[in-house]
């Protein structure tokens, strides 16, 4: 059975310029400038540009006037807004005012860029060159389609059959499509249309191969294509061991077939996509630090702040609206763009608070990290780095948690040290052998440093990195050694050996 009753409970929800404050809190500078010129196209009542006086200042209620005129500034917006309420009342359903995030641009607007040709097209441009028929034309076509990026084919020659068949009805082999890859994978650059990365690599050893090579080459390239075909697993792992029992070389013999392996490119269309990418991305520092004479001083990049205030022609069609609403004699077309005006004066006083908001907070967050590490800012070592954790500077600025990380997620700050990126600030502590709490970015450095000066004949194991750093006081357990190696992209002994 049905029955209705009344309960009251407390609920916390964010409003609509709290939504926008955290929105632009945690993009970056390079993204702010375009935000705002969206809300720019969307609403007119936001500018751009310096303007004398207090931009936020709607009710034109500052300290330059007195009680008397502040009092009936505030009594006509309260006629007003009551003026607004009824004409809702009326017909509510006319006009809702929009308290949603802005709607997205409709299109990307980028940076006109040259016409050059992509990597597929330069294919397709070799495939004139080739003396095939009709049938063998559509199958090379539609394998050049299938190569990857990286100038690799990752699809199954089987799927290739099926593709052709459906979209093309031509019936083919498995036999048929190898035969037309062969002649693709004599295109420039070379190893283009490999199937793995051992294909690649024999095939560019393969094109070096000449009549015209010096006997030692000869012999060079011949013995780098057997450990390609025959003993590219122990290759990989660098079992030098043996490679060098497997094809009776001596070690520096060895060392001189692995360099002309080495000299090759696992990624034949890296080179062309370099040349011919527009697409490059450049770090634009959301906060700057500079060391006066052992004085630390930050500022916010210009595009943190930019100077917004409110439409003067905006203000001044409410105004004149205000000296007219007393008769309630209006027409509809005047309520109605009163109301719009009034919603747009709202919508970019928001979002000039937002900004400012967001100017205060990134700078109080950004000024917190500043002290806290101001030993690495001074002198640039990483050692120096004190454990942090987002807790601390959420304690000292008066900030939530959440707001810290919102400032700290993808923001650069620009030092005399370089460019770095705010999150690789913060780290957990580790205790020394004396009790002292290190940060675990000081253990990342000095296995990075051992790394980098060790002999690659007999690179140091995580063992050996261990006791050296149980020597220097850190009492780090292996396992620990081989989560920060791998943080910092270091691989195992086994691979970093050399000849």
């Amino acid at each position: 059975m049905l029955k209705q009753s009344i309960s009251q409970k407390m609920l916390q929800k964010l409003s609509p310029q709290q939504i926008q404050l955290m929105k632009l809190l945690q993009i970056p500078s390079v993204n702010l400038e375009q935000r705002i010129k969206e809300e720019l196209e969307i609403n007119p009542a936001l500018e751009e540009g310096d303007e004398s006086g207090d931009v936020f200042d709607l009710e034109q209620n500052g300290d330059n006037l007195d009680e008397k005129a502040t009092d009936e500034q505030n009594e006509k917006d309260e006629i007003l807004d009551e003026y607004i309420m009824d004409y809702l009342e009326d017909d509510p359903s006319y006009y809702k005012m929009s308290t949603g995030p802005a709607p997205a641009a409709e299109t990307d607007k980028h940076s006109p860029m040259p016409v050059e040709r992509t990597f597929h097209e330069y294919l397709m441009s070799q495939l004139s060159l080739l003396d095939l028929n009709e049938r063998q034309l559509k199958i090379a076509v539609h394998i050049i389609g299938s190569i990857d990026d990286d100038g690799y084919l990752r699809r199954d020659p089987l799927a290739i059959i099926d593709d052709l068949l459906f979209t093309q009805n031509i019936e083919t082999s498995r036999k048929e499509i190898l035969e037309v890859l062969k002649y693709i994978q004599q295109f420039d650059p070379p190893g283009v249309g490999a199937r793995d990365l051992q294909e690649c690599l024999v095939i560019q050893l393969r094109n070096k191969v000449s009549k015209n090579n010096a006997p030692d080459q000869q012999k060079r390239l011949e013995c780098a294509h057997n450990i390609l075909t025959s003993y590219f697993e122990e290759f990989t792992k660098k079992h030098f061991h043996k490679l060098e029992r497997g094809l009776d070389l001596p070690e520096e013999e060895l060392k001189e077939v692995i360099d002309e392996i080495l000299k090759l490119n696992p990624k034949p269309a890296s080179a062309f996509n370099e040349t011919h990418n527009p697409s490059v991305q450049y770090i634009i520092p959301d906060f700057i630090i500079i060391n006066n004479e052992g004085v630390l001083e930050l500022s916010l990049n210009s595009r943190n702040a930019p100077d917004l205030h409110i439409s003067e022609h905006y203000r001044n069609l409410l105004n004149s609206y205000k000296e007219t609403y007393k008769t309630n004699k209006t027409s509809r077309q005047a309520k109605e763009a009163v109301l719009f005006i009034k919603q747009k004066i709202d919508s970019a006083k928001w979002f000039i608070d937002a900004i400012r908001q967001r100017q205060e907070t990134m700078y109080r967050t950004m000024y917190a990290i500043m002290q806290y590490q101001q030993e690495y800012f001074k002198s640039g070592d990483e050692r120096k780095l004190k454990p942090m954790i987002l807790k601390d500077i959420a304690d000292i600025s008066g900030y939530d948690i959440s707001t810290v990380s919102r400032v700290a997620n993808s923001k650069f700050v620009q030092t005399e040290f370089g460019t770095k990126r705010l999150k690789e600030f913060f780290s957990e502590s580790l205790q020394t052998q004396e009790g002292e709490e290190v940060s675990t970015l000081e253990v990342k450095k000095i296995i990075s440093d051992m790394v980098g000066v060790e002999n690659k004949k007999k690179p140091l194991s995580d063992e050996k990195i261990k006791t050296t750093l149980e020597r220097k006081g850190y009492n780090i357990a292996r396992r620990t050694i081989a989560k920060y190696r791998e943080q910092l992209s270091i691989p195992v002994a086994r691979l970093r050996k050399e000849l």
